[in-house]
Formats: C-alpha cells, structure tokens, sequence
C-alpha cells in the first residue's frame, strides 16, 4: 500500500473519531497500524479504542507496545484505561514512581527522560506532566489517600495553569484552606496573556474578603474584552455575562446573606442554562434559606428525572424535606447522597443539620466529624461541632473547636461570632466585646442578618456597665430591625439601670406593643413606673 494511501486511512480515522463513528474510526485505526506498526499509529489505534469504550482491549495493545514505558503518551493512556476500569492501584503503578511535597512540587521523578512523541501538538495544549499529576491525584482520591491527592492536585495545576480540573477538585472537594488557596494562586506561574485566568481563579476560591475587595475582583475580570472579528475592531466581547462567573457572584451574595438577590439571580441563570450544575446547588442554597419549599420541590423533580446517579439531585430532595420540617425523610435523602458521592460535601453537612434540628446530637456530630475529616478546608463541620457542643452547654469544649475553624477560614465573621457568644455565656464579657467587634469588622456588608450580632454586642457593654456603648448599639440594631422585642427589652433595662426611667418607660411599652404578654417587660414596666412615681421624694420617708 502507497504513503497516500496510508495518510487517507488515517485521514478517516480521524475523521471517524471526530464525528464519533468509534467502531469505524476502530477498524480503520486496526488497518493502518498492522500496515505501518508505526508508534504513532498503534497509538491512534489506542485513542480509538479508548473512545469507543473498550478499555481493557486498548490497556492490552498500549501493554504489549515495547514503547509504553518510554513514551509518556502510551503510559498515560494506558494509565486512563485502568482509571476507566476502576484498577486505581495499577493506574498508579502505571503512572511510574515520582513524589511530591506538601507545597505540590514533584520530584524523584524519571518522567523527564522518557520520550514523547507528539507531532500534531499545539502550542497551547494541556502539559502532558500536568495531567498525569492530575490522574495521580485522581487515583489517590479514589484509594481515600486525600493527603496525597492533594498535593498531586497542586502539582498538577503548578505544572500547568490550565489544568482547570486539578483546581476545581481542590475548591469543590475543599481540600485547602483559606490561606493555602490564596499562596496556590500565588504561586501559578500564567502566561502574559493568561493574566484574565489569574483574575478568573481568584473569583473562584473562598470569597470571605471586604466587599469592596471581593467586588474589585468581579469588576477586573468582567472588563477582560476580545475583539473576535476583525473588520468591526468596536465590537468587543467580555466575560461579564459568562455563567461561571455569574455563579461566583451568586454564590458570594449567598454566602453574605443575600440571598433574595443570590435567588433571582440563580434563577435568571437557570432560565438561561438550566444544566449549569454549580449554579443549580446555589440555587438550592439561595432557596432553603428563603424557605421557598415549591421552589425546592420543583428543583428536586427534575433532578431526580434528569440525573438519577448524581449526589445533587437526592441533596435538592433532602432539602425540600429539611424545608417543611420533615427531618426523618431529609435525612434519609441526604444519606442517599452521601452513598452516591463521598466528596459531596452539602450532602454531609445537611445529614448533620438534619439530626441537630431534633436534637440528636450524637448522631449530627458523627456526621460533621466525617465531614470535617473528608474536608480539611472546611470550617463548616468544626464550626458545627462546636454549636452541637454549646447547646449543651460545653462551652470549653465548644471554644476549641471554634478556634479550630478560625483557623481553617480566619475571615468568616460567622466563626467570630460565635466566639463572642460562647465567651458571652463563660460570662467572659471583655472577650466577648472583642469577638462580636472583630465580627462586624469581618462582615463583607451589614444586613439584617447581623442584627443578632449588634444586639448580643450590646448585652456584652451592658454587662461591662458601659452604657452609654450598650445604646448605641442597640440604637443600631433598631435600624436594621425595626420590630425586634428583645432589643427594645436590652434598650429599656439598660435606660432603666442608668435610672432614666422615662426613656426606660417608652421602650418597655414599645417591646410590649410587640408583644403584650411579654413577663420580663411587663414586670420591668411596673418596677419603672413605681421607681418614676419615687423620683423626687425624700428617700427618708418609710412607705408602709
């Protein structure tokens, strides 16, 4: 057979390939390599094999090659094979001997002196290293070795910054804290024209900065344009209605507590790319904490129908359950989700939420410590824990672990916050102050979600019989909510304990206006109006 004919068949082949015709591109790829026994051939025949779904036959021929070990494209698509077949241990032995250290930079390794013959790459594909990193990671993962994971993670996406995959299983798993995400990103080394990627990544990870900060961000990548046709050099296109980064801002309203605003926003997304699966758990966030249970139903309908085999969907269910207060079925679903997916890490904290909204303690701090165990850059489960642990009044306890998350993700003002509440309740009032002040100034912007905050900030000064900050502080409480009982009682006892009585007066009848059969404001009214009523009478006099 000539050379022009043998370039035609691989012509077909790749053309079979390209318009998923596998069991052609197969037969064809068959015919060139027993022509040629070329490499490169035998390899299209691999890649064939492999895409048409017949693993352990490519794993066979790439095996028998005398050239698997000394071109990294054989060992790696051999590697792929055995990753399809779930042989994580030979995946691994297959891959060859290299290590990494904790920072995620490889060395030991022989790959350096195998040969890699490519000669249709492109300049800017994927390095080969990144993503032979990235399936040792992959492998680790599997084998439950998450400490090795994660560094093979980091090298991979070192070696390249465009192994997205390697960063998504770092962020979505929450394999690094805070801390340990920002020094990653740092430490990426981007092309001159890949500096909208920087910008991209740093929207991506945990988003507990100033809002301004946070926003900065979102604006610097929004203003990254391309001009993709020439003869009209005006018309520039850029990232700012991209649905990554609108889901990054979802997410980030939902984490602030926004969550009317997260909720049209997801929805409008939604409306857009109803598959978008990242946008769709926010939506679900966004939903449960609006207790918008059709909402939540409806999500979990056509999820379930759409797919049956992912963690998210049986999750969505969970917490349709969770929202209308059926603890029992929640459960259930959520445990569901965690069998279907491991590293799912909703699912795990919703399972231990699910048993603390009845007060099974044991049974949610088991759940949470999985979770804090399979998620090392998640405060969340550890910052449970120690709620679990101050519901029982363990407050010792309770404090170490909030400490423990401090120390995972040391900007969440959540974390802050309930450090003051713990210290408030150990009766430990300046550290108290200190925590609920470091909280506010945590806080990326001030809703009304933090009103508890500012009024249990305000009880602390009171307790320290600093007054005069007491009612500034419930002053502003009041005007993020305006209908709140127990900030107007904290207001009238503290006017009360500075003995204005009248100001005293005019804030228990507002509380009890809120609630007329309010006992604390009802017996502290009476007391005001008796030691009013003394006011300016000799306190010689004896009243019999």
């Amino acid at each position: 057979m000539r050379v022009e004919q043998i370039e035609k068949l691989r012509g077909v082949v790749r053309d079979c390939v390209s318009k998923h015709l596998y069991s052609s591109g197969i037969f064809f790829a068959d015919k060139v390599a027993a022509f040629t026994n070329d490499p490169a051939d035998i390899y299209m025949q691999a890649q064939a094999l492999f895409l048409g779904r017949h693993y352990r036959r490519a794993y066979h021929l790439l095996n028998a090659s005398k050239i698997v070990l000394r071109d990294l494209r054989f060992r790696y698509l051999a590697a792929k094979c055995l990753e399809e077949l779930k042989e994580w241990d030979q995946c691994l032995l297959m891959l060859g001997d290299a290590k990494v250290d904790e920072h995620g930079d490889v060395y030991d390794t022989k790959d350096c002196n195998v040969m890699y013959l490519d000669k249709d790459s492109e300049d800017r594909e994927i390095n080969i290293s990144a993503a032979t990193c990235f399936l040792r990671g992959r492998a680790y993962e599997a084998l439950e070795n998450r400490a090795l994971a994660r560094q093979w993670y980091k090298a991979a996406i070192k070696a390249d910054p465009l192994c997205y995959e390697a960063l998504e299983c770092l962020i979505e798993n929450h394999m690094l804290t805070c801390e340990e995400e920002t020094r990653l990103l740092s430490s990426l080394q981007f092309g001159p024209e890949d500096g909208w990627l920087s910008s991209f990544y740093s929207c991506l990870i945990k988003k507990h900065d100033k809002k301004s900060v946070v926003e900065a961000k979102f604006r610097e990548v929004e203003k990254e344009s391309c001009n993709s046709n020439p003869s009209s050099p005006s018309i520039k296109h850029t990232l700012k209605n991209d649905t990554d980064l609108l889901a990054c801002k979802a997410e980030y309203f939902n984490q602030c507590g926004e969550y009317q605003k997260c909720f049209e926003l997801t929805a409008d997304l939604l409306e857009k790319d109803p598959f978008h699966l990242k946008c769709t758990l926010v939506h679900i966030a966004a939903a449960m904490e609006l207790g918008n249970s059709n909402e939540l139903y409806l999500m979990a309908s056509n999820l379930v129908k759409d797919y049956p085999q992912k963690a998210l969907s049986w999750f969505a269910v969970g917490c349709y359950y969770y929202c209308i207060k059926k603890y029992d079925q929640s459960r259930r679903y959520f445990s569901k989700a965690t069998s279907l997916d491991g590293t799912f890490a909703p699912a795990w904290i919703g399972f231990g939420n699910a048993y603390a909204a009845q007060e099974e303690g044991d049974q949610a701090m088991s759940a949470y410590r999985t979770a804090a165990r399979l998620f090392p850059g998640c405060h969340l489960p550890t910052l449970y824990i120690g709620m679990e642990y101050m519901r029982t009044h363990s407050y010792k306890l309770a404090e170490q672990f909030f400490m423990q998350a401090k120390a995972i993700c040391p900007s969440d003002p959540l974390v802050y916050n309930e450090l003051g509440v713990v210290a408030y309740n150990m009766k430990e009032y300046n550290k108290s102050v200190l925590w609920f002040e470091k909280t506010l100034k945590h806080i990326p912007s001030l809703s009304q979600l933090w009103e508890p905050t500012i009024v249990n900030l305000a009880h602390a000064y009171r307790k320290l019989k600093i007054y005069h900050e007491a009612i500034s502080y419930y002053e502003r409480a009041l005007t993020l909510s305006p209908r709140s009982l127990s900030t107007y009682a904290g207001l009238a006892y503290t006017y009360h304990l500075q003995d204005n009585f009248t100001a005293a007066i005019t804030c228990y009848h507002k509380a009890l206006w809120l609630k007329p059969d309010d006992q604390f404001c009802t017996e502290m009214l009476s007391l005001a109006l008796v030691d009013e009523g003394r006011r300016g009478i000799d306190p010689k006099i004896e009243f019999r």
